[in-house]
């Protein structure tokens, strides 16, 4: 039985290019073992965060440990890292099997048990048979594996992939997602994937990390962060929500559009009297043709979009526009009730 990998911990880290602040304050611990996806917006600091781990880049201020090992100024090729770039950095002139193996070579392992190692890698991210094929000869998802593969030959400690899907098209970054989470399982190498796709994200992850504003917003569960995201950004970045300005009236209720709602179970509310944003999600809404008996808001059907497995309908309400999924059957210019979530909305933090 293998040894438990070691927690990677992050210890007030921050990182400044000049005057501009890439990252700042940043506190997180990745359980040895899981599988964490760094998720935000373009410039929100999750790519400089993986090269600080890595040691493509020095942090500013703050530590990068492994286990009790201290890596903040331990020069990359010494951190025992494994990379997987956007572009994939295969080598042209050498066979699969070479590039897979490169990294041995440059260690000087004898070349008949680094090739050994290689065709077992290959076995493993279900590329037995192109060995000896040229990379050129190969798809996006096959170098995508490839990659992989060549990261993992020296088994190292992290395996870090900087946007690793991002390059294929979105059937077959579907089945790679599924893939890549069935071989970080099969190896239980500690692994770490910066991504901008939520559904990716929600899709892989152990824990995920919401970035935004060169800070880590959120951390947690996948299904966490979707049904209690902390903020207004994350519940706005995380998939798709309906945000409504909401008064206190008392402990675990609220006033919404002139409704009064309960709030979820565990959400904290300020004091009675207090304005605040409230988060509800489309598929937590249904619409009625009459007014139920429950809490719902009185609107129009301005517009209605058939996606196959649901129907999105935007409603007005007063002044807002809001996004109910769920069977349709209602059409443009209709009079309805938007019913809300029986289990409560959801306040947020500024």
């Amino acid at each position: 039985m293998s040894a438990p990998r070691p927690d990677l911990t992050i210890e007030g880290l921050g990182k400044r290019f000049g005057a501009t602040v890439a990252l700042e304050d940043v506190d997180l611990r990745v359980p040895g073992g899981s599988l964490v996806c760094f998720v935000g917006p373009s410039g929100c600091g999750k790519t400089t965060l993986l090269r600080v781990i890595a040691g493509l880049e020095t942090p500013s201020e703050g530590r990068v440990l492994l286990g009790e090992r201290d890596l903040t100024h331990v020069p990359v090729h010494r951190r025992d890292v494994g990379m997987v770039f956007q572009s994939y950095a295969l080598f042209p002139h050498l066979s699969v099997a070479e590039n897979v193996a490169y990294g041995l070579r440059i260690r000087g392992v004898a070349k008949r048990e680094r090739l050994t190692r290689a065709q077992e890698l290959l076995q493993l991210v279900q590329l037995p048979d192109v060995d000896s094929k040229r990379v050129s000869q190969l798809s996006g998802g096959m170098r995508q594996r490839v990659a992989m593969a060549r990261a993992l030959a020296l088994d190292p400690a992290l395996f870090l992939l900087d946007e690793p899907l991002s390059a294929l098209d979105a059937k077959l970054r579907e089945g790679m997602q599924v893939e890549l989470r069935r071989l970080q399982r099969r190896v239980g190498i500690t692994t770490i994937i910066v991504t901008h796709d939520q559904e990716e994200a929600m899709t892989m992850a152990d824990l995920v990390v919401v970035m935004g504003d060169n800070r880590v917003q959120q951390v947690g569960p996948p299904l966490d962060i979707y049904r209690r995201p902390v903020n207004r950004f994350v519940a706005g970045f995380v998939g798709t929500n309906n945000f409504l300005p909401a008064r206190v009236v008392e402990a675990g209720l609220v006033e919404v559009a002139g409704v009064r709602s309960p709030v979820a179970p565990d959400a904290t509310l300020p004091s009675a009297g207090s304005e605040l944003t409230v988060a509800i999600r489309p598929e937590s809404l249904r619409l009625r043709q009459r007014a139920p008996a429950s809490a719902a808001l009185e609107g129009t059907v301005v517009f209605v979009r058939d996606l196959g497995r649901v129907v999105e309908t935007r409603v007005r309400v007063r002044e807002h526009e809001l996004i109910v999924s769920g069977r349709g059957g209602f059409g443009e210019g209709e009079s309805v009730w938007v019913e809300l979530p029986e289990a409560g909305v959801m306040p947020l933090a500024s």
